[in-house]
């Protein structure tokens, strides 16, 4: 009854591919609308400069689209990472990720839960950031006290992911 239990409860694992597969139709999904977005970007300008037209906010509406599909893209990889990850993790070794010599990928590369956040953490704060400035492309600024604090806080997003980027790596 025991063994027929653990039999069961292992086997109940394969459950993830669920979350596999719509993760990975979820990255693709981002990726064919990002795309999109580039597209309808790059028709803008190319509309703009064929008609000699330029709108008001011309130059913050481009940036806007571009680091919007950025925004979308990231969001893509974060799926696919959480895709690869759970697969990794609960189902099987990737084969494919592996070259001749058998050494494996060490983008795609995880072997723990630790590793699959820390990743997934990562690609997380940067969506944040490409959002942040985004958005502070669209802001403006009245006065002298405005423009410090875009000072800070790109100051703040720097520090951030400098001590970003020292997590998880050895001295």
């Amino acid at each position: 009854m025991e063994r027929m239990f653990e039999g069961s409860l292992w086997a109940s694992r394969f459950m993830v591919i669920l979350a596999v597969v719509f993760g990975l139709i979820g990255a693709i999904v981002l990726f064919i609308v990002a795309s999109f977005d580039i597209y309808e970007t790059a028709k803008f300008v190319l509309n703009t400069y064929i008609t000699h037209a330029h709108p008001e906010n011309f130059h913050e509406d481009v940036v806007g689209g571009i680091i919007g599909a950025v925004d979308l893209y990231l969001i893509g990889v974060v799926m696919l990472l959480f895709s690869f990850g759970l697969y990794e993790l609960f189902i099987s070794d990737i084969d494919a990720a592996k070259d001749e010599s058998g050494e494996e990928n060490k983008i795609l590369a995880i072997h723990s839960l630790d590793q699959l956040k820390d990743k997934i953490s990562k690609v997380i704060v940067m969506v944040l950031v490409v959002g942040f400035f985004q958005k502070v492309g669209h802001t403006q600024y009245d006065g002298a006290l405005d423009m410090l604090y875009f000072a800070l806080s790109i100051t703040a997003v720097a520090v951030g992911l400098f001590f970003l980027g020292k997590v998880g790596k050895k001295n």
